[in-house]
């Protein structure tokens, strides 16, 4: 077996498996009653008894612990503040698809030297979702490896499927068994169809392999999931949350008996990858939200405590408090600008 075997493994290690992580970080019932109930108020508003809008506001990605805990307190405020208009979520990604190489997010490097302690990564992570769930805040994230949603997705509210993997059938087999609402991105290259198929398929019964809370290999048998929605993010042609490409993309689910749910994340391609620009983002579609004839239903905001990038730095200590060392994200002060200016023109 050693010469037909493995042949470019190098090693391999054994994890705790999701039930031992779970029992040694429980959910508490504060935590519990933060992820219910806001999963059921997100339900609300998918199936249309819930008039607010939803947005999903975050880091890109979460590197600094610290730093996530004090955004999280920022928004807590925030999201008291505009609770009759909208739900705040926040945006705890944990997990960061490459195009080629590079970090691939604090689960799978959390110490940012390619030391790859996922384990730790693992607690770390799943720490961070009780403390922001016990702030009675709501969290998002994206699901990229199919073994992690039994690791952490008891404490997750609303979950993307990104733009290079709304295609995969893993992906999509893995979703159509999840617990919360589930947004399918648009392709890179713009490409609707492929995230309009995603709902299609993510509504319909599964089985696939998976492993279960035991770590053992199964076979998991899924429902469907109800709650898929499109996720318009732009593609290699430009911005596509115009009002004619919104209504487009409605259209086209129309057309394949799909609910118009849709999301419009304000960075990626609909800012040209330009953070300042996603205020300009938002506010067209809160524009097309005032009609009262939107399909939209949620928008998406990358955001940190402060604004732009940062590479990741060989010496460490040089790293910025607060700045994405993944794309570059628009400040505290222009988020809650952008957030409270829109809850008061949908109060309006």
């Amino acid at each position: 077996m050693d010469q037909l075997s493995n042949l470019n493994v190098a090693s391999q290690q054994v994890l705790p498996t999701p039930a031992q992580i779970c029992r040694e970080l429980p959910v508490s019932p504060t935590a519990q009653k933060t992820v219910t109930e806001s999963r059921q108020a997100l339900c609300n508003i998918l199936d249309g008894n819930d008039n607010r809008l939803f947005i999903v506001v975050g880091p890109c990605s979460i590197h600094d612990i610290d730093a996530a805990k004090e955004y999280a307190l920022k928004l807590q405020a925030l999201s008291a503040k505009v609770a009759d208009q909208m739900l705040l979520v926040m945006r705890v990604y944990f997990e960061k698809p490459r195009t080629t190489t590079g970090w691939k997010g604090l689960i799978n490097d959390p110490r940012l030297d390619d030391s790859f302690h996922v384990e730790e990564g693992i607690r770390l992570a799943r720490q961070l979702l009780i403390d922001i769930a016990e702030l009675g805040l709501p969290a998002g994230t994206e699901a990229l490896d199919p073994i992690m949603p039994q690791y952490l997705h008891d404490l997750i509210t609303w979950t993307a499927i990104g733009a290079r993997t709304t295609e995969s059938q893993t992906h999509r087999e893995m979703a159509s068994g999840l617990s919360t609402p589930v947004g399918f991105k648009n392709g890179t290259d713009g490409n609707i169809e492929v995230a309009v198929n995603a709902m299609k398929s993510v509504s319909s019964p599964h089985r696939f392999l998976g492993i279960n809370v035991d770590g053992q290999s199964a076979v998991i048998r899924t429902r469907g999931n109800d709650y898929g929605h499109v996720v318009l993010r732009g593609g290699y042609d430009g911005p596509n949350y115009e009002s004619n490409q919104v209504a487009a993309c409605a259209q086209q689910l129309d057309a394949a008996s799909l609910a118009p749910r849709i999301v419009v994340d304000c960075s990626h391609a609909n800012s040209n990858k330009k953070p300042e620009q996603q205020p300009q983002v938002m506010q067209a579609c809160i524009d097309q939200i005032a009609t009262g004839e939107s399909p939209i239903v949620g928008l998406m905001i990358e955001s940190n405590l402060e604004a732009g990038n940062q590479l990741i730095p060989a010496d460490l200590s040089q790293l910025k408090h607060g700045v994405s060392i993944t794309d570059g994200c628009v400040d505290w002060a222009t988020t809650e600008a952008m957030i409270t200016a829109a809850a008061e023109r949908l109060a309006d």
